[in-house]
């Protein structure tokens, strides 16, 4: 007999996470429960979980007591949104009852990564820049077009986070020969060393990066940590790129300093999403803007479905778990504050 796999995705859509071939993978190897768009109802997910063995889910629609109701089955609980702590979910139940709960984050590690090179390489470059004064007839040739423009080649890059969205980017850097440092007070400096990183304190990041990548986790100690003071110390030729969250950021004085011209910005996440249409940051001349748009790739949203399937194919066969981010009391009790 297969065990039993509630699968409940809301707020995505199954076709959005599951390729053909990864359904027929998980439908091999369990029964599926649910597996439809929207949310299930919670009169029967709350019975499915008295004899399930995992829980696949995008919102935690079911509350906080959902997980006390579970039975002795109930071992595994996969996230497939991008973050580990979700309201609602009784995470210290989950880690008194042995119950793994795994996050999909490193699905979207390369593509964000691969998002946050291109906009700086546009940012560094001036490629929006020159492209829209092409497109109106007011392009500059040659040298003069390229006045203000730096190269990526041989600079300082600044990593706020280096967690595993940084692996990925530090992958990509890699051929531009640049030194890469980093503040994260979450990681043992030894760490860091092991991957050629120096670790630094956060005003010495922005004092002698080319480029600051925000890459952390939000949390609610770090909400507004890049200060005015901090993006002070920034010039005109750096770039300051804005990849995991706004929330780390105070927005309202980076617009007035990007605005200012005192450094340049690669943004692709923000405070408001949508942002307001006439928010006076849409205004900025030597800033280059993606609407959130860096992990949205299908590739990516597809890899979430394999990797909760591999995962859960090794787990059912005895084997440790490889592909998703795995949570424990330290991570949530950091990421909840």
């Amino acid at each position: 007999m297969k065990p039993k796999v509630i699968v409940a995705p809301d707020f995505r859509q199954m076709a959005e996470v599951f390729d053909q071939a990864t359904v027929d993978r998980l439908e091999r190897i369990a029964d599926v429960v649910w597996g439809h768009d929207g949310p299930m109802p919670q009169e029967g997910f709350l019975a499915a979980l008295k004899d399930a063995t995992a829980v696949v889910f995008g919102t935690w629609h079911y509350g906080p007591d959902a997980i006390a109701g579970a039975g002795h089955s109930m071992r595994y609980i996969y996230e497939v949104a991008g973050g580990l702590s979700h309201p609602g979910l009784d995470y210290a139940t989950c880690f008194e009852r042995g119950i793994t709960v795994g996050g999909c984050a490193p699905a979207f590690g390369a593509a964000v990564a691969e998002m946050a090179l291109a906009l700086t390489l546009d940012a560094a470059r001036l490629v929006s820049e020159g492209d829209r004064a092409f497109r109106v007839g007011e392009e500059r040739w040659l040298h003069a077009g390229t006045e203000g423009a730096v190269t990526l080649f041989g600079k300082t890059f600044g990593f706020l986070g280096a967690g595993g969205l940084s692996v990925n980017l530090q992958r990509l850097l890699e051929p531009f020969g640049g030194r890469i440092v980093a503040h994260d007070p979450w990681l043992d400096p030894a760490r860091l060393a092991e991957r050629a990183i120096e670790p630094v304190d956060l005003e010495q990041l922005f004092e002698i990066s080319d480029v600051v990548f925000v890459l952390a986790v939000p949390t609610p100690q770090n909400h507004g940590l890049v200060t005015r003071d901090l993006m002070e110390h920034l010039v005109p030729t750096d770039i300051l790129a804005v990849i995991s969250r706004s929330h780390l950021v105070d927005f309202e004085a980076m617009t007035d300093l990007v605005l200012d011209g005192r450094f340049r910005l690669a943004i692709d996440v923000f405070p408001r999403e949508p942002l307001e249409r006439n928010h006076r940051i849409r205004q900025a001349p030597n800033a280059v803007f993606s609407a959130h748009r860096a992990g949205a790739l299908p590739d990516a949203l597809h890899e979430i479905g394999r990797m909760v399937v591999d995962d859960l194919e090794a787990v059912l066969a005895g084997r440790e778990p490889t592909r998703m981010q795995y949570a424990n009391p330290d991570v949530i009790a950091r990421l909840r504050g």
